[in-house]
């Protein structure tokens, strides 16, 4: 049996808003719960996200966005059997020679799917690919000309995100 899989919203959504992705695994076969976190810093939302995660070694965890990025930083603090990020938020948009969000990818240990739009203003592609051979374990999986949602291919991103989870069983 696969691990559960738990994934947070972006900044401007909800638990509700993660539903789509939540029954598309289920619908795959696998055990999918929404996480609600509260907006604002990253970091501060970690602990909540850890209360929502009973069995954390043995969850996959993981969000869209702002939910991946805290799902991320849970991950470099106590290791998941699994991390999935959506749309990873790397920069602001338009400021991609900012700082970069990923100074605790180096305490990642778990397996990292990360999915990702080419043409994401969160994440300029080239800078995403570096920040990802910091992980030392992840595979990027990346969709042409789509910005930062993964809607019009939903079904292949669950698809590589059900795959990713059953080989982690």
């Amino acid at each position: 049996m696969s691990p559960k899989i738990f994934l947070a919203h972006g900044a401007s959504g909800s638990a509700a808003s993660m539903q789509p992705h939540v029954a598309g695994l289920k619908r795959r076969g696998l055990t999918a719960a929404a996480v609600q976190l509260p907006v604002g810093l990253a970091e501060r939302a970690v602990d909540r996200y850890r209360a929502q995660v009973p069995d954390l070694s043995g969850a996959i965890i993981g969000g869209q966005s702002y939910g991946g990025r805290v799902a991320s930083l849970l991950a470099s603090q106590e290791a998941p059997r699994g991390l999935v990020l959506l749309c990873f938020p790397l920069h602001r948009p338009g400021q991609p020679d900012g700082t970069t969000r990923v100074a605790h990818f180096r305490n990642i240990d778990c397996p990292v799917l990360l999915l990702s739009g080419e043409s994401d203003p969160f994440a300029r592609i080239d800078l995403l690919r570096a920040a990802v051979k910091s992980l030392p374990n992840a595979t990027l999986i990346t969709y042409p000309s789509l910005g930062h949602s993964l809607r019009p291919v939903l079904d292949d991103a669950l698809d590589r995100v059900a795959e990713f989870c059953r080989t982690l069983s």
